[in-house]
């Protein structure tokens, strides 16, 4: 079936590659080359829905088909969670794996096009201001250089983003793109994370494990918040970037890579280097294409036309039509100073579309304050359930129990992603829904 499978492809102008088991795949994928992944569910060694897992945290664009005879809507299901691009059940022609084929390519060509609207991995960089169009401009005709480059921002201003886009502009972007966060694996297993080890090299080391550099061999590695990283970790990463090979743990011979060195940090690196936590020789390697994004209170022009497109986004997702921003709502939303950058703005809009009701967004959806400190309009919003039984105006406590409440039906009762959305701790999240019961408790009532 294989043969079959490859020759048919072969007479449609493809190259191809076989392999007779999962593990046997993914060492030749690894390699690099490859533009798309056919897998059969049921393999000897690893399963396809493994195969799948293992491809998409090597390369997340590159698309997978999968086959299977054991089929059921479960198992399509599992698989297009897993980030399939489609899948095909047995037993099937080979037309119409041909055809599944070309259009799982003709989707993803346009992608891939220069000439789109700044791609970055499955995330747009959205923007009208001139400063950040420039920058753009500037690392599309930088991006197929080899030179590594340095992301400087804020938090919450896009750096991964860019970083991605750096990697689609590129002539590596058909091989692997892997992020590691510096600052969210504890340094004792850093090290061990980026440069792999040796069978037997720690206690605990019960099989050889690649690092993040063999992961990305060919292609592009983004080191996230490299300012956190500590001075002999440090060490290690220059000699690498230098010599363009690591040392496993444990290992007795180098092992030699290509990689392109794309690191992001929000601190001052002169800074650190001043404080002698951050290595000058380091950052100068790192450096070599400097950028620096803007904060959003820099990008004026942004923040409406940003605001507009994630009311769009999360419209579409919630099943819904798109409301208006209102007069007021795009005045507070321009003052607004955004420590948080877009990241910010887009969960402001995203919890705004969870509990506007009506077809325009007021002030009291965006619950935010304004930046002078003075408290935004508090108008309530339609819809509204908590209002006393007087008829009198709600207070403000009956607003936050009606806006939490509303939050969490439409989260379905994720408490995490709630207090996300309203701005506040987890821990807040459940003294307020204690409160709340304290109150029915005393009131005998239900609360909305």
């Amino acid at each position: 079936m294989r043969m079959a499978l490859s020759e048919s492809l072969m007479s449609c102008g493809h190259a191809v590659e076989t392999a007779g088991d999962g593990m046997d795949a993914l060492k030749k994928f690894r390699k690099g080359g490859f533009e798309m992944v056919i897998t059969d569910i049921r393999m000897p060694k690893m399963s396809g829905i493994d195969v799948l897992k293992s491809v998409k945290a090597v390369s997340p664009e590159t698309p997978v088909i999968v086959i299977t005879a054991y089929g059921t809507v479960n198992t399509a299901v599992e698989a297009m969670k897993e980030g399939a691009a489609d899948f095909i059940m047995k037993p099937f022609s080979l037309d119409d794996l041909e055809l599944v084929v070309k259009n799982v390519l003709d989707a993803r060509a346009p992608a891939e096009q220069e000439s789109t609207a700044h791609p970055a991995g499955e995330r747009e960089i959205l923007t009208r201001d001139a400063r950040m169009q420039s920058v753009l401009e500037l690392l599309k005709s930088v991006a197929k250089s080899r030179a590594g480059v340095l992301i400087q921002g804020d938090s919450g201003t896009g750096k991964e983003l860019i970083a991605r886009y750096i990697h689609r502009m590129s002539s590596r972007r058909n091989r692997p793109f892997v992020a590691v966060n510096c600052a969210a694996i504890p340094a004792h297993l850093l090290e061990s994370e980026m440069f792999g080890y040796e069978k037997g090299a720690f206690t605990g080391a019960a099989q050889r494990r690649a690092g993040k550099f063999e992961l990305a061999d060919g292609g592009t590695l983004l080191l996230d918040e490299i300012s956190e990283m500590d001075l002999q970790l440090q060490a290690k990463l220059l000699r690498a970037i230098q010599e363009s090979e690591i040392d496993r743990l444990g290992g007795k011979a180098p092992v030699p890579v290509d990689v392109r060195i794309i690191a992001t940090t929000n601190a001052d690196l002169k800074k650190r280097i001043a404080e002698k936590t951050f290595r000058e020789d380091l950052f100068y390697r790192l450096n070599v294409i400097p950028v620096k994004i803007p904060p959003l209170r820099d990008r004026r022009g942004d923040i409406l036309y940003l605001a507009d497109c994630f009311l769009g986004k999360f419209s579409e997702t919630a099943g819904r039509p798109k409301p208006r921003l209102a007069e007021e709502s795009k005045a507070l939303l321009e003052k607004h100073s955004w420590p948080g950058n877009v990241r910010e703005l887009e969960n402001v809009i995203e919890r705004a579309v969870l509990v506007c009701k009506g077809d325009q967004v007021l002030p009291v959806h965006l619950f935010m304050e304004e930046t002078d400190g003075e408290p935004a309009p508090m108008d309530a919003p339609a819809g509204f359930t908590g209002a006393p039984r007087d008829g009198a105006a709600p207070t403000l406590r009956e607003m936050e129990k009606t806006l939490i409440f509303d939050t969490l039906k439409k989260v379905k009762g994720n408490k995490t992603r709630a207090s996300q959305l309203l701005g506040i701790s987890v821990r807040t999240m459940r003294n307020k829904l204690n409160e709340y019961r304290l109150d029915v408790a005393e009131s005998d009532s239900s609360p909305p």
